[in-house]
């Protein structure tokens, strides 16, 4: 599969870092609320750290496949988190705008487009080898 441009790819590691870093920074409260999410914020932590380096080794499935759970996967939790509740705890409606999941939001939002870009991009030029 074609790699992305550097652009890209930058931003792409920059955005699941990011998701990364603010899971693990706000981990701690997250076990106060449920085991569970804290270990899941963990997770996401180190799971973006492995996306990050897959994607800077052109590894597809290890950067690209992994971040898009990571960020795709905490996306829905977020919402879902403010909405219906998470299983054991209620929903959190005025938590919309805290600081925190604002930026992750943006993270994880960012690294999702960038995906989706990336693939209309590997789509556009199968189609032109194909056409040749």
């Amino acid at each position: 599969m074609p790699n992305p441009s550097p652009t890209v790819k930058w931003l792409a590691i920059a955005a699941i870092l990011g998701t990364g870093l603010i899971h693990l920074l706000e981990a701690r409260d997250a076990f106060g609320d449920a085991t569970y999410k804290g270990l899941l914020f963990v997770a996401n932590g180190a799971g973006a750290l492995v996306a990050a380096a897959g994607i800077y080794r052109n590894q597809a499935a290890m950067g690209w496949l992994l971040g898009l759970v990571m960020a795709g996967g905490a996306l829905v939790a977020y919402v879902a988190s403010r909405t219906v509740g998470l299983p054991g705890l209620p929903a959190e409606p005025a938590a919309w705008l805290e600081p925190s999941g604002v930026a992750s939001v943006a993270c994880e939002s960012l690294f999702v487009i960038l995906i989706c870009a990336r693939q209309k991009a590997v789509g556009r030029r199968y189609a032109v080898i194909a056409a040749t």
